[in-house]
């Protein structure tokens, strides 16, 4: 009798020794849940052991609690969140008083220059700690959120910069800092973004690293809704951002349609362009052209390639829309698309949509399987039309075989009523290349282009002139092809061409003259 009562307490205490166990473990997944899978504070809702008084003071003395944001609304639809009562440790740590005195002193400054407003409702965006959003609402701009793919609330909800959880004409302010817009993968769906939240008269402020004209004005066409107001240069906040941009713009009325804005970038492009100044200033920074026609042109324009200045060289290209190579005659994907363009040309860690213009069908199986490359088998051309296509191969026996194959060219386009074909000449299709330029790609697109198209380049560039789609080309590399000496007989001249060096030298200084930066091919 006495061990059966000895039993009795044993169980129970073995079952509040598990009760209490069972407790621990749900608070400790609940604590798990809410700061790790929600990004909640500890202190959210009813999950709170501890609390701070109301007015504790951080950083450089924090206004009383601040109020929540009256009309920003989470994704959830709950309004955005109150100071909270118990303090995260970040907000004492010495970064983040840092960043917050940085803020402040950038803020104030914006609203002694009328661009900043107590009252406005402030949106800051790709905000990982909301050091900026705790600046605003420490000098008094209360209505301030953020937002980052993380939330850290109070001061920063779940939302991305190209994805905000929020209406239309929502703010009258957007901050963009540490240069979070020029890390943002989807810099085209950003600006849509903003564009879209942004109050019409609003203020968009961005903090970039940019120095040169080029990527500056890349960058406001990009915010094409905006016009620029101020720009200034500021220290960074640390050794790692040094230098900083302050770049202010206004949105401009009429532009609170997103399908508006849509509409005008796809849009056709006016046939009369001039290249703009900061486009021009890059042609006097480049290589000089090759005066005097060159005795072995097959060796001094394959050297010269060593010291041709790329445009990513000179300037940064971070804020393009897209990245675009086209290569015209490009041949087969090992020729200039894989041995130049993807092992030696700059691209500043972009990726570039990559098109392949080839009339030859002997490289078509080339390009099959070939990810991020478009195969367009036809003639680039001044008009679309049927052509003739003539291989030219010195030794028949290579008749078949690509690496013996002669370069093809476009013969004048003979009678409907002609043979389709005979021997290496047969019909191809010829395309308006200058109207699918302006079709494809836009002003705000960063376009590199090739072109080797056996002589047909004095046709194609003036048609690009006479469309205004050259204005829409970045950097074209070009070969030119005139009667030049030939390798193989010494004092002899090719007959293949007509031209001399004298034209191909004119017609790289016209396109340099008109701004367009140009580079002489081998």
């Amino acid at each position: 009798m006495m061990q059966q009562s000895g039993g009795a307490p044993s169980f129970v205490r073995k079952f509040l020794i598990k009760l209490f166990l069972f407790c621990l473990f749900v608070i400790a997944a609940r604590f798990a849940y809410v700061v790790t899978l929600r990004g909640e504070l500890c202190d959210h809702g009813d999950f709170c052991f501890f609390s701070l008084p109301e007015n504790i003071n951080v950083v450089v003395g924090i206004r009383k609690r601040a109020k929540p944001s009256s009309v920003i609304i989470s994704i959830n639809g709950k309004p955005a969140p109150a100071m909270p009562k118990k303090m995260p440790e970040l907000w004492t740590s010495e970064g983040f008083q840092k960043s917050v005195r940085f803020y402040s002193s950038i803020f104030q400054d914006l609203i002694s220059e009328g661009f900043l407003s107590p009252s406005y409702k402030v949106l800051c965006v790709e905000t990982q700690t909301g050091a900026d959003v705790f600046a605003l609402k420490e000098i008094g701009v209360d209505d301030s959120i953020g937002i980052f793919k993380k939330a850290f609330k109070p001061l920063v909800i779940s939302g991305l910069g190209f994805k905000q959880p929020f209406k239309n004409d929502t703010f009258d302010f957007v901050f963009s800092g540490s240069r979070m817009i020029e890390k943002s993968s989807k810099l085209v769906d950003f600006a849509r973004e903003i564009s879209r939240t942004l109050k019409p008269e609003g203020f968009l402020v961005v903090h970039t690293a940019t120095k040169d004209e080029y990527c500056l004005n890349s960058f406001l066409d990009l915010f094409h809704f905006c016009k620029l107001v101020k720009l200034r240069d500021i220290g960074g906040i640390d050794s790692k951002m040094p230098f900083i941009r302050e770049i202010v713009m206004k949105k401009v009325s009429g532009y609170g349609d997103i399908k508006q804005i849509i509409g005008q970038e796809m849009g056709n492009q006016s046939v009369e362009c001039s290249v703009p100044g900061y486009k021009q200033e890059l042609i006097h920074k480049a290589e000089p052209l090759i005066e005097e026609e060159p005795k072995k042109p097959w060796i001094t324009l394959k050297k010269n390639l060593q010291n041709i200045k790329y445009l990513p060289s000179m300037a940064d290209i971070s804020f393009k829309q897209r990245y675009v190579y086209v290569d015209i005659g490009a041949r087969s994907y090992g020729s200039s698309i894989v041995s130049w363009f993807k092992k030696q040309y700059p691209k500043q860690n972009k990726t570039f949509e990559i098109y392949a213009i080839e009339a030859d069908k002997t490289f078509y199986d080339d390009y099959k399987y070939k990810k991020g490359v478009t195969l367009l088998p036809y003639a680039a051309w001044v008009r679309n039309e049927t052509l003739f296509f003539e291989i030219n191969n010195q030794d028949p026996s290579h008749k078949n075989v690509k690496k013996g194959r002669g370069m093809g060219r476009i013969l004048p386009v003979q009678s409907s009523g002609s043979s389709s074909s005979s021997g290496d000449v047969y019909e191809i299709q010829g395309f308006d290349f200058a109207e699918w330029l302006k079709k494809s790609v836009s002003e705000r697109d960063y376009v590199v282009m090739k072109m080797d198209v056996e002589g047909t380049e004095f046709d194609l560039i003036p048609r690009l002139f006479e469309t205004g789609a050259i204005c829409l080309i970045d950097e074209i590399f070009l070969e030119c092809h005139y009667n030049r000496w030939q390798k193989c007989c010494p004092g002899e001249r090719t007959t293949k061409y007509q031209r001399t060096y004298g034209q191909c030298l004119d017609l790289f200084s016209s396109l340099r003259e008109s701004g367009v930066l140009v580079h002489q091919w081998w």
